[in-house]
């Protein structure tokens, strides 16, 4: 048997903007029922890619080729509508059938969209994302190829979306910087640097282990042949110009090897840690904050919170529940209704929003930098430069130098972060920051928080950046109810997956107890019968079988040495598997009542 022809092939495709060449030559497939991920710096293409795999831009060389009769849904990163038209005609744009209207409601509820008449011009930028998001979905393509899916969604919808795309065979293609959601959903993991490709059969974290492996091997080849190199230069130096053919053919290897030589590998960046940051021991206080909104929507209610030195918060819950509203009270950008908010003489804020993006395109990125300051005090006679903070955060010495109206989007969002910490706050105050940056950039904005001298509160929907910079949580819940948790996002997700089984184990509890009441009542002497006593003994014997398979199935699905194949055997048969487990320890616990 022949094999199957991929569902996508991306044959020698090239593409450059002006000088500034993206991708070369990139080659790739995506095979039925894999799940890729996408991952890239800022600015090196991600987006202009899907978005010539969509068909929505042409590329300079190359093709890209479906196989025959796929249906392709695409997200943007930023979609556009008609301001005029309602929710449900720019999610089904085509008169057609009443069960895919059917469908379209059901999906845009999940998403929580709920007033399908309303207008998309009343939407804001997360709504519209998420009737994009809704739109992608509806038509049930064959394969999805989507740009940035959980900008915008709240940690419930992110769950959801995380659970719908792992269930059986789809098809994915998607560039995303949630990397609890490239773990949890990617089988593969596609990078693209430095203008080519690089495929790892695994999840995110095989993804990184497996990639430093390649940079480690990388660096040694270079330094090899920089020792090469030097040798070579001498005989070059020596050798008369007219050579025989061998050392011609000698003359063409040392250019090669040359070539190598003189590749530098991208350097880590050095921690970036300041102890010229100063902050009072009075912070802020709330001082029981009431905020309603129209009368009924309640935001907090006598919320009382002293918040201390270096404390590092996160915020989470669902939208709407008032996560920026209580951020702008603490700005002072909204009052309360109630109460007050009574922040410390030494506090400065360095505020990182999510409308706060505005540049003057015709500007240099340096200038944007040097117009704040044109160096950060970092204590002990250290100084940081306007230049060096931009290189810190991946802008090269070339970036710099370049009009804000070259950047991408993530660039740009990056630099705004760059303009916060500029101004040497001691208080940060960080609305959505994750949203558009890459990994890298990621990486490195979390160390820089985790050895920041001063306050932080951060709101976000990215799970892994949480659990790397905040020591615990403020969680709102909606209606004014705002819990404290002492911990990160995911201890909270064990505590709170905790507190849900404990509810549903007493419910059971509760309802076993009634049936067992009812069945005494109606026969104390109730026995097993011979053929319970044989299925209770078998289940036993089944339960533990299952156990081990499970088991099993885990550890190779973690391991990453399995085939495309393979992983998506497994991963259909893990979720039957622990299905038929729960059926039969719910039959077991029934019988063993009378056992």
């Amino acid at each position: 048997m022949g094999t199957e022809t991929p569902m996508l092939e991306v044959r020698n495709l090239t593409k450059s903007f002006g000088s500034l060449v993206l991708f070369e030559n990139i080659c790739f497939s995506v095979a039925q029922g894999q799940k890729v991920g996408l991952i890239a710096k800022n600015g090196t293409g991600k987006s202009t890619l899907l978005s010539i795999i969509a068909g929505h831009e042409g590329a300079d060389r190359g093709s890209v080729v479906f196989r025959r009769d796929v249906k392709v849904g695409f997200l943007e990163q930023s979609p556009r509508f008609d301001p005029e038209e309602s929710v449900l005609d720019a999610c089904f744009n085509h008169k057609g059938e009443e069960e895919k209207v059917l469908k379209a409601k059901q999906v845009l509820t999940q998403l929580k969209i709920n007033d399908l008449l309303q207008p998309m011009g009343q939407l804001s930028g997360g709504q519209q994302k998420r009737v994009a998001l809704a739109n992608a979905l509806i038509n049930e393509p064959d394969i999805l190829i989507l740009d940035e899916p959980t900008n915008h969604l709240d940690l419930e919808m992110i769950e959801w979306l995380e659970d719908f795309l792992s269930r059986g065979r789809k098809t994915l293609l998607m560039v995303t910087h949630d990397r609890f959601f490239l773990d949890r959903v990617c089988s593969v993991i596609i990078e693209l640097d430095d203008r080519q490709t690089y495929t790892y059969r695994g999840n995110f974290s095989y993804y990184l282990e497996k990639r430093q492996e390649r940079i480690d091997a990388r660096r040694a080849e270079i330094a090899r042949a920089n020792n090469l190199y030097r040798t070579e230069l001498e005989w070059m130096r020596r050798q008369p110009q007219a050579r025989g053919h061998k050392a011609r053919y000698r003359e063409e290897a040392f250019y090669e090897l040359e070539k190598v030589a003189k590749q530098r590998m991208e350097e880590r960046q050095m921690r970036l840690k300041s102890s010229n940051v100063y902050i009072g021991s009075k912070i802020f206080e709330c001082q029981y904050i009431t905020k309603v909104f129209d009368d009924k929507k309640v935001i907090m209610r006598d919320f009382y919170y002293n918040f201390n030195r270096f404390e590092k918060m996160g915020i989470v819950g669902n939208n709407g529940t008032g996560k920026s509203t209580f951020v702008k009270m603490l700005l002072g950008e909204l009052h309360p209704d109630n109460g007050k908010i009574v922040v410390g003489e030494t506090v400065r804020f360095g505020y990182f929003s999510q409308e706060g993006l505005k540049f003057n395109d015709t500007q240099k990125v340096i200038d944007v930098i040097t117009d704040i300051a044109d160096y950060v005090d970092l204590g002990n006679g250290k100084h940081l430069s306007a230049s060096q903070l931009l290189q810190h955060f991946l802008f090269t010495p070339e970036q710099q130098y370049n009009y804000v109206s070259k950047l991408s989007g993530g660039e740009k969002r990056k630099l705004y972060l760059c303009t916060v910490l500029m101004r040497n706050p001691n208080f940060l105050v960080l609305d959505e920051p994750t949203n558009d940056l890459d990994i890298t950039t990621l990486s490195i904005l979390e160390e820089y928080l985790q050895d920041f001298p001063g306050c932080v509160i951060v709101v976000s929907h990215d799970r892994f950046f949480m659990d790397r910079v905040v020591d615990h949580l403020l969680v709102f819940k909606g209606d004014g109810v705002i819990n404290d948790f002492p911990g990160n996002y995911s201890q909270y997700r064990e505590w709170s997956a905790l507190q849900s089984k404990e509810t549903e184990k007493a419910k059971d509890n509760e309802s076993k107890e009634k049936k067992t009441a009812a069945s005494y009542r109606n026969d104390t002497r109730r026995k097993l019968s011979f053929k319970e006593k044989r299925e209770f003994e078998q289940l036993e014997k089944e339960i533990a079988s299952l156990e081990a398979e499970r088991k099993t199935l885990e550890e190779q699905l973690c391991s990453g040495t399995l085939s495309v194949d393979e992983l998506t055997e497994k991963s259909r048969r893990l979720p039957m598997l622990k299905e038929e487990l729960e059926e039969k320890e719910m039959r077991w616990l029934e019988l063993s009542e009378f056992a």
